[in-house]
């Protein structure tokens, strides 16, 4: 259910019932209706979708104030109530994004049993969803990152890929471990060259690559893995 701001950022309050005056008084006759100078209200959740389209399309950097409060369709006094400053803003839209359209890595490593078959699956659903029509093309954590001056975020969105790395490298050391992949697998280097395939997708999905394109990329990509035994992705 998406919530309902007034226009200066504060929640709206649904009435029911008698309506009352900007006194709080009964209106009754012709003065019932809509009070003066009662604040426009606007769908939170839409405003932070048209908000996470721009950062998305544009970059931290390059997406100014006064192009949030024109594609969020508010004045700005609105959306820092809202909202708070610009990179409190895009902080929420960097967690919406990783709920609504960037979670296909999370799932891949959580669902699938070994790194080779998690990593497969997510460079495929990447070629995906860095294509798919509707929003702009590539990863927002990645793009948004070009050209960002601003230390902070910079710092946060370098965080967030190498947290992916991280975690990687964490899987194919337990299937070194486990026996599924070679001893002598260097799974560090193993993890950095499936980010380095992710975050190049991103950008070739933003050059123009198409769907087709970046499975036979991903195909290329599982090629180098090592294989031990019978065990499979």
């Amino acid at each position: 259910m998406h919530s309902m701001v007034n226009d200066d950022g504060t929640a709206r309050a649904e009435r029911h019932g008698t309506a009352t005056g900007e006194d709080g008084g009964a209106m009754t006759g012709k003065g019932r209706g809509r009070p003066r100078g009662r604040p426009r209200s606007f769908d939170r959740e839409t405003a932070l979708e048209k908000a996470l389209l721009a950062f998305w399309e544009h970059g931290y950097e390059a997406t100014s104030v006064s192009d949030l409060t024109r594609v969020m369709d508010i004045g700005a006094p609105s959306l820092y109530a809202a909202f708070g400053d610009k990179r409190s803003l895009f902080e929420e839209v960097v967690q919406v994004y990783g709920t609504r359209y960037g979670s296909f890595t999370d799932r891949a490593l959580a669902e699938e049993p070994t790194a080779r078959g998690a990593v497969e699956r997510m460079l495929r659903e990447a070629a995906t969803a860095y294509t798919e029509p509707g929003h702009p093309h590539g990863c927002l954590v990645v793009h948004a990152a070009a050209n960002c001056s601003t230390p902070e975020v910079e710092q946060s969105l370098r965080d967030r890929r190498n947290a992916n790395i991280a975690a990687f490298e964490s899987r194919i050391r337990a299937d070194v471990a486990a026996g599924v992949l070679p001893p002598g697998t260097d799974a560090a280097a193993l993890a950095r060259h499936t980010g380095a395939m992710i975050q190049g997708m991103s950008q070739q999905a933003r050059d123009g690559a198409s769907r087709e394109e970046l499975e036979a990329v991903a195909e290329i990509a599982m090629s180098i893995w090592p294989r031990t035994g019978t065990h499979t992705g």
